[in-house]
């Protein structure tokens, strides 16, 4: 598909032949009644063998003419939803010429995109140096003109081969039974049809393939909550999906709580001993508690969404919402995933839930910021995971009772969800693949941890930072794929922890005799110290950094995540 064929396209010859098929389809069907009430109907009290035969005949006719009229009615909905598909396509190129006219760009007839003088005179696009500003508006557009001819290119093949198919059936008769009309409505049906959650991301991909971009745009519209959180679906269409669902959650959770502000219990009650708090106020506090923290979660990526896209705030995706989740749910990327160099995913430790999403967003701004320093001509994609219900407890010690932070079964819970998203990330894809990493932090690190040594995750480089244990003995034992038996590269895998970082302080474990932090065998709460030389990975400089500040601008830690992420040699 080019650029002339599919914007000089006359869509309203798609529509004649639909509007054709629908009228032929509607006196076929008239010919049916009057075939079924003329001839059929009047043989209908006919008795004998050689009726029994007739009418039988006449029975699977009438069938295989139900069953052409079916296939009649599935080539006009083919035609109805190939002109659909291709006008979005149109529209979408031709909004995306218009901004490049007004961008003041020249787009040449094979999609190239210049700008000032002609490429090779003084001031041209050859030979000097592009203006930056100029330069990523025309592979914005560049990138918008691209997709819109994919559109259209999947629209044609879309169309081509339902077409072939029906032909098919009218010459060979295959269209007259029951299994190819039933095959057909199957087909027909499926395009509204959302993959059950648990799907893996490589057949989510393939499904939303197959979909024309009609069919795709009315499932993000209609069913926007199973769209935007299922992975293997590319991020511009969650992010679009997402932001529907964001202000019907928001109106949600307030509704919630008038309700439960409605039915608020009192506060006190009488004791033998006096007055005492009502044990029903408490639960009900909690519970107010947590709808307000949701909403502000909500609140602060509404506030993020809306903020204007400049250098120093790419243009957010927001790729997971589901505010009825224990502790909320959200993943934000900042710019697209799918066409980026280097991805990284940050998945926080105890404590994060959405009501908290603000700080995971600033820590992963923080990376794609070091990240664009390390490698300035290198497209960066850093990824907020608020995506599992985190221990919410900490404490100094290990003492009785224990912070639900001890405890492992945050992780191994945590397990199924980030392998899945990890693995949408390499689906979707777009191009070459790119250059991925996930960072964790503190119980984050357990869960990321935990996933490669029982799931695999499909990463380039892992990062543990402030780690209480991540679930190995050793680096080389983390896995990308458990399929193939593949591991990572301990020179892939980085740790880091602060001169004032008392996480190895909290955290020893509880079942060993060896508590010397110097000696090979010093475990932590979740096996081996990542930073003890026997685990085996790269150290990252990190000064006195404290837990929670290794993403402080221009520190030794903030730089090596950038030069981590970007695959470039930490200095």
């Amino acid at each position: 598909m080019d650029i002339a064929t599919l914007y000089g396209a006359n869509l309203n010859d798609l529509a004649c032949a639909k509007n054709a098929y629908d009228t032929l389809a509607g006196k076929f069907a008239e010919h049916i009644e009057i075939w079924q009430s003329t001839v059929v109907n009047r043989l209908s009290g006919w008795k004998g063998g050689t009726a029994t035969q007739v009418l039988g005949d006449l029975g699977a006719l009438t069938v295989k003419l139900r069953n052409a009229h079916e296939e009649l009615v599935f080539v006009s909905r083919s035609l109805s939803a190939a002109g659909e598909a291709f006008a979005l396509a149109q529209s979408h190129l031709v909004a995306a010429l218009d901004d490049a006219r007004t961008a003041g760009l020249t787009v040449a007839p094979d999609g190239q995109l210049s700008w000032g003088p002609a490429p090779g005179q003084p001031g041209g696009t050859q030979g000097a140096p592009a203006d930056d500003a100029m330069r990523r508006r025309a592979e914005e557009i560049g990138a918008r003109i691209t997709a819109a001819l994919n559109e259209g290119a999947q629209a044609d093949r879309t169309i081509t081969a339902q077409l072939n198919r029906f032909a098919q059936h009218a010459a060979d008769g295959s269209g007259l039974t029951a299994a190819a009309v039933a095959a057909d409505k199957a087909a027909d049906d499926a395009t509204d049809r959302v993959p059950p959650a648990g799907t893996g991301p490589a057949d989510v991909k393939t499904w939303w393939d197959g979909l024309t971009s009609v069919q795709q745009q009315r499932l993000v519209l209609n069913h926007p909550d199973q769209v935007g959180n299922l992975d293997g679906v590319p991020a511009a269409a969650r992010d679009q999906a997402n932001r529907i669902t964001l202000p019907r959650a928001q109106a949600d959770l307030r509704t919630q709580l008038a309700a439960l502000d409605q039915a608020e219990p009192t506060s006190w009650v009488g004791t033998p001993g006096g007055a005492g708090k009502n044990p029903q106020h408490v639960v009900w506090e909690a519970q107010r508690k947590a709808l307000e923290d949701k909403l502000h979660g909500l609140q602060t990526l509404q506030d993020r969404l809306a903020l204007p896209v400049t250098d120093g705030n790419p243009r957010p995706y927001l790729l997971r919402l589901d505010a009825a989740a224990q502790g909320g749910r959200a993943i934000l990327a900042l710019n697209d995933p799918d066409t980026a160099d280097d991805v990284a995913t940050f998945v926080p430790g105890t404590e994060s839930r959405i009501g908290g999403v603000g700080g995971t967003m600033d820590k992963a701004k923080e990376m794609y910021r070091s990240a664009v320093q390390a490698s300035p001509g290198a497209k960066v994609s850093t990824i907020a995971y608020v995506n599992y219900a985190a221990p919410q407890t900490a404490s100094p010690t290990l003492g009785a009772p224990v912070p639900d932070a001890a405890y492992e079964g945050y992780a191994k819970d945590a397990e199924q969800d980030l392998f899945s998203f990890q693995s949408g990330l390499r689906a979707t894809h777009q191009g070459a693949p790119s250059h991925n990493t996930v960072v964790g932090h503190s119980y984050g690190s357990t869960v990321v941890g935990y996933t490669m040594r029982d799931k695999g995750l499909p990463v380039d480089t892992v990062v543990f930072a402030g780690s209480p244990g991540v679930g190995v003995e050793r680096a080389a034992d983390l896995n990308t794929d458990l399929a193939t038996g593949a591991k990572i590269d301990p020179g892939r895998v980085f740790t880091v922890l602060g001169g004032k970082d008392s996480i190895t302080d909290w955290t020893p474990a509880l079942d060993v005799d060896n508590l010397d932090p110097t000696s090979d065998d010093y475990h932590l709460r979740f096996g081996r110290d990542p930073m003890n030389p026997a685990f085996g990975a790269q150290h990252l400089p990190s000064q006195d950094t404290d837990h929670d500040h290794y993403w402080n601008a221009n520190t030794p830690s903030w730089k090596a995540f950038g030069q981590v992420i970007a695959g470039v040699p930490v200095t």
